[in-house]
Order: structure tokens, then sequence, then C-alpha cells
């Protein structure tokens, strides 16, 4: 008699991959809070950021501008066209949506196809979204 082997579980499997990226972000911050200030800064100021905004990304994790290039294209634009013509400005978009408080709100209205109607009302980028005047879908 053969022994089937079935698909392991994809919801164990999942939370175990969130557990293993929590583990993994506690320990960065371990290492980053044993650094000392005027290390801390010096790469602040290297990555053009200021020393909180840069603990504030830090303490929100790799994942923490996600958000950015799903809204982008809810908006029709373009993100690697935007990235190799203005690197900068999407460098500092991301930075931005980092640092964002309202990531319920985006999430919300990303899953349900509205964000191109309502990210004006809550998403720091939406005046610079505005300002490159790219074609945004409503």
């Amino acid at each position: 008699m053969t022994v089937k082997h079935e698909t392991p579980y994809p919801t164990v499997e999942f939370v175990i991959g969130k557990f293993v990226d929590w583990l993994k972000h506690r320990r960065e911050l371990s290492e980053i809070r044993r650094m000392n200030r005027a290390d801390f800064d010096t790469i602040a100021q290297d990555l053009r950021v200021s020393p909180d905004d840069l603990q504030r990304l830090v303490e929100a994790g790799p994942h923490s501008a996600d958000e950015m290039p799903k809204m982008l294209e809810a908006l029709g634009i373009d993100l690697e066209d935007l990235a190799r013509t203005k690197p900068l400005l999407v460098r500092d978009m991301e930075r931005v949506c980092g640092l964002c408080r309202d990531k319920a709100q985006c999430h919300s209205d990303l899953a349900a196809g509205t964000a191109a109607e309502h990210y004006k009302e809550y998403c720091p980028n939406a005046p610079t979204i505005e300002a490159l005047g790219e074609p945004v879908r409503h």
C-alpha cells in the first residue's frame, strides 16, 4: 500500500511564515536598538531621511510600503515607468507610504476596488499622485 502525500496545510504554513517573519523583524529591531545613536543618525543622513522617520520605518518592517505599488496600479499609473523616470520620487513615495497610519482604509479600498475613488481622503501620497498629472481612473 502506498501512502499518498497530500499538499501541506496552507493555513498552517502561512501562519508559520508570518511568525518566522515576525521573529526575524524582532531580531533586526534588537540589532538596531544596540546601535549607537551617532551611527544610526549617520545611516539616516546617508538615506536622506530623518532619524525619527528611519526609526518608524524600521519598526514598521520591510513590508511597510507594500500598498504603494497596488495603489498606483489601481490609479492606472505605471510604477516601472515612474521608477525609470523619477526614481527619487518613487523612493520618497515609498517612505511616505511606509509611514502612513491609514493602512486599514487603504487595504479595504484596494480589496473593494474603490481606491481610485477614495485615496485622496486618506493617502498621504495623494498630493504627489495628483501632481504627477498621470491618468487616474475613477
